[in-house]
C-alpha cells in the first residue's frame, strides 16, 4: 500500500461526496492508475470490464481472488482513494456477499459498489427484496470491518434492457434506506431522469456514468450530481486506438497510426 494510510484515504473519499461534484475516472491497471493520478484527479474507481479485457476475457468473467489481487495492486500503486467496482459481490446470497465485501475491505480500498444485476438474460435483475438484502449485507460487513468504506449501490435496469425509471427509483430509494452511501443507475442519460434520481435519494449523493459524449461535468453538476465515473470508457478508448493501428498494419501494411503515438521517451517520462 502507498504511504498514505487507507483510513486517511477513506476519510478523503467520504469528504469528496459531501458537496460539489467530482470525476472519478476508471483505470484498469497500475500504469493507467498512476497516469490518472498524475493528471490531478482526486479519486479513482476500478472497472470490471477494463480489468476483464486486460486479462483476455469478457466483462464479469474475472473471479473474486484475481479481483482482490487487482484491488491490492491499485491501492499500492497510488496515493488516491480507490473505489472498487465489486460487480454483484461475486455471489447471489446476501451471506456470501457479506463475506466477499469483508475480504475486499481488507485490500486498502476506500469504497465499493454492489449491483443488482444477475447476469441472466431472462431475469437480469435480482428480485427486489433480495437486491435490498444484498445491499444491507454489504453495509453490515463494512460496519464490521471498521473501515468506513463508501458503499455505492447500483441498479442496472438501464443497461440490462429494463429501462424502467419508477422501478429504478424504487430500488435506489430502498438501497439508500438499507445503508448505501451513494446511489448509481448506469445508463441513465436523460436530464429529467437524472434530476428524478437526485431528488429521490437526496441528500445522499448520486453517481452518473459518462460513458459517451452526452453531457459535461458542469451540466451534470448543475443537475445535482455529486460523482461522475466513466466505467470502461477509457479502456475502450485505448482498445480502439490499439485495434485501429493493428488493423492498419495487417490490412494495409502501413504504419501511419504508429506515427501519431507518443514517443517512448515521453511515455517513460510520465512514470517518474
Amino acid at each position: 500500500m502507498s504511504d498514505l494510510a487507507a483510513s486517511a484515504r477513506t476519510r478523503i473519499f467520504r469528504e469528496l461526496h459531501a458537496s460539489g461534484c467530482f470525476v472519478i475516472p476508471n483505470p484498469w491497471d497500475m500504469g493507467s492508475a498512476r497516469l490518472l493520478e498524475s493528471l490531478g484527479f482526486r479519486a479513482l474507481a476500478t472497472t470490471s470490464s477494463g480489468l476483464a479485457w486486460s486479462r483476455g476475457v469478457r466483462d464479469n468473467q474475472v473471479e473474486l481472488e484475481p479481483v482482490l489481487d487487482h484491488l491490492r495492486a491499485l491501492t499500492a500503486a497510488v496515493e488516491l482513494p480507490v473505489s472498487a467496482d465489486f460487480e454483484d459481490g461475486f455471489a447471489a446470497e446476501p451471506e456470501r456477499v457479506a463475506e466477499n465485501v469483508l475480504a475486499a475491505a481488507a485490500t486498502g480500498i476506500s469504497g465499493l459498489s454492489i449491483e443488482d444485476s444477475t447476469g441472466e438474460p431472462d431475469e437480469p435483475l435480482f428480485d427486489f427484496a433480495l437486491a435490498v438484502e444484498r445491499v444491507r449485507a454489504a453495509r453490515r460487513s463494512i460496519d464490521e470491518s471498521g473501515t468506513g468504506l463508501v458503499l455505492t449501490a447500483r441498479s442496472e435496469g438501464f443497461v440490462v434492457g429494463r429501462p424502467d425509471l419508477p422501478e429504478t427509483l424504487r430500488r435506489l430509494t430502498a438501497f439508500a434506506e438499507a445503508g448505501a452511501d451513494c446511489l448509481y443507475a448506469p445508463g441513465v442519460r436523460n436530464e429529467d431522469d437524472i434530476r428524478a434520481l437526485v431528488s429521490a435519494v437526496e441528500p445522499r449523493p448520486v453517481n452518473v456514468l459518462a460513458g459517451s459524449d452526452f453531457s459535461t461535468v458542469a451540466r451534470l453538476a448543475a443537475l445535482g450530481v455529486r460523482r461522475i465515473s466513466v466505467g470502461g470508457a477509457l479502456a475502450r478508448v485505448a482498445w480502439t486506438a490499439f485495434l485501429e493501428a493493428a488493423r492498419e498494419i495487417g490490412s494495409r501494411g502501413s504504419f501511419t497510426a504508429l506515427g501519431r503515438a507518443l514517443p517512448g521517451v515521453q511515455v517513460n517520462g510520465l512514470f517518474r
